[in-house]
């Protein structure tokens, strides 16, 4: 008889998600290991809230890593891939989850703001993607979180963070035609409003953001990580280059 276990589409597969201590990421590191790929999170603060998702990884039998890692740096974003496949024994599939927000009027942007969420939510992506690209075998994906401002932005303060999401649909499409000849999928997730700790479903801007969706309504981390699942599995083998979106009519 046939295990369950070996029915996994992901079974035996290695998966590093940036930014995977909590929210987005954490959901998107736990529905992977759910699939069967062995995972590796990395943080910057969250310490005990990445072990805490490596333990629940490695309670349904897979292995789990946490690794420190401050994406805004360049060394740091590069030696993260290596650090990871070193782990793991391998690397099969990239997340790019990791990023900030700085969502202020265009006068009030400080050359700090600016620097850092360029250096996290592009270069850093940047800079993963191009030191999996040297290590993903036939197969591979590199799936990159954007955003659903990426392509809409509906008030003033979302210049800097827009922009950011923007670069990623480049990127992505870029990826796709480099790699695809290597048989390496590239794609672009661009959530709506997701009810996380950064921006909870009952915060002061909540019925805002809700009234821009069709459904009335903020989406899950779950609900984004099933998206991230199904790209990084077997019956998205022929979807690159292009972007889903789970975000509950935001972009209708």
């Amino acid at each position: 008889m046939t295990s369950l276990t070996s029915l996994s589409p992901l079974d035996g597969k290695k998966a590093l998600v940036t930014g995977g201590s909590r929210g987005i990421g954490a959901a998107i590191a736990l529905r992977l290991a759910e699939e069967g790929a062995d995972v590796a999170v990395t943080y910057v603060q969250g310490e005990e809230a990445a072990r805490e998702v490596v333990a629940k990884i490695e309670a349904m039998g897979r292995r789990g890593v946490a690794l420190r890692a401050d994406l805004g740096r360049a060394a740091e974003a590069t030696a993260s891939v290596g650090r990871a496949a070193e782990a793991l024994g391998g690397l099969d599939v990239l997340v790019n989850n990791a990023g900030v927000g700085v969502l202020a009027p265009l006068g009030r942007l400080s050359p700090d703001d600016i620097d850092r969420v360029l250096d996290v939510n592009v270069r850093g992506v940047f800079l993963t993607a191009r030191a999996a690209a040297d290590r993903l075998p036939r197969g591979g994906r590199i799936i990159t979180i954007g955003s659903c401002m990426a392509e809409r932005v509906p008030g003033p303060g979302g210049t800097l963070y827009g922009t950011s999401k923007a670069a990623l649909i480049g990127l992505t499409k870029g990826l796709a035609r480099e790699l695809g000849a290597r048989g390496i999928n590239a794609t672009l997730v661009h959530p709506g409003p997701i009810d996380t700790d950064m921006n909870p479903s009952d915060g002061p801007t909540a019925p805002a953001q809700s009234a821009l969706t069709s459904l009335g309504r903020y989406g899950t981390p779950a609900e984004v990580a099933s998206v991230v699942a199904f790209l990084a599995g077997p019956d998205a083998s022929y979807v690159t280059g292009t972007a889903l979106s789970p975000d509950g009519g935001y972009a209708a």
